[in-house]
């Protein structure tokens, strides 16, 4: 981004605050009216001869352009799996910690993956610890698919709402 001083072309296309086309104008007359009207004189493009240039409120140009790249930062973040385990013979406030472990991840916008370690094969318990997780997690996000069973592991992914 280009401002101002910092405009070396002899001569400008302008537009003004509201986006009227004023004309091609000299740099020195465009950071005068600029100064005048108490603006900053933008550099929109220097692939043209004479380059577009704008006014704008001091400091809305900037502005505008940390919000579009806050949001580019945030879009490029992506949601991350979180994995969160489990073991059938775990204590109340293990599973409540673990529960909010879980909810907090979810609320920040990440998939958690719940993984539940079986100890014996085709062992109800195990199934309904992970059945009591998604009912408890229900508020926050919604299952990808439903329970994978497999080896000694039971495995649910569950993306935010």
């Amino acid at each position: 981004m280009i401002i101002n001083e910092k405009i070396r072309a002899s001569e400008v296309q302008l537009s003004d605050i509201n986006g009227k086309d004023l004309g091609i104008v000299s740099t020195k007359e465009a950071l005068r009216m600029a100064k005048a009207l108490k603006v900053d004189l933008v550099c929109l493009s220097l692939t043209s001869s004479p380059p577009p240039c704008k006014l704008v409120p001091q400091s809305a140009y900037k502005n505008q352009l940390n919000q579009e790249k806050q949001k580019d930062r945030q879009s490029d973040k992506g949601r991350k799996i979180k994995e969160i385990r489990f073991s059938v013979s775990i204590e109340d406030h293990d599973y409540d910690t673990k529960k909010r472990q879980a909810e907090r991840l979810l609320a920040s916008g990440d998939t958690v993956q719940l993984t539940v370690q079986v100890e014996k094969k085709n062992s109800p318990e195990s199934k309904n610890l992970m059945d009591r997780l998604i009912k408890d997690l229900n508020n926050c996000g919604k299952p990808q698919a439903a329970m994978q069973i497999s080896g000694k592991q039971i495995v649910v992914i569950i993306n935010p709402i």
